[in-house]
């Protein structure tokens, strides 16, 4: 079984359903723990803190490099010691597979910077 950060995310072209409740939960087992569901699970959201403004920065331009790559963009938000990262397909206002494996990036990314 390939797992997701392995995986490539496939562009939406609008008109997908998104994932049924049951494969949104499975898929968030796959993820680091972090990833909370917000709006009625229709989206993922991850917090990190971390100890120096530059960070967040940091780790926000490594997540940009990946999302051009994969064409997947989610939204960042970068304040004083603090990085939140929200993903969902915006095409579909939902969740697809493509979220989770971008989400499984990003954990990598964290991952390689001690977060």
């Amino acid at each position: 079984m390939t797992s997701l950060k392995e995986k490539t995310c496939i562009p939406c072209q609008g008109g997908v359903p998104p994932l049924p409740l049951e494969e949104k939960l499975s898929l968030k087992e796959q993820i680091d723990k972090r990833w909370s569901f917000t709006n009625d699970k229709t989206r993922l959201s991850l917090e990190v803190d971390c100890e120096k403004f530059d960070q967040p920065m940091k780790i926000a331009n490594e997540i940009a490099k990946v999302a051009d790559e994969q064409w997947h963009h989610p939204d960042l938000h970068v304040s004083f010691g603090k990085l939140k990262v929200d993903l969902w397909t915006h095409k579909i206002d939902d969740l697809v597979e493509s979220d989770f494996i971008f989400a499984a990036k990003v954990d990598d990314i964290l991952k390689s910077n001690n977060l």
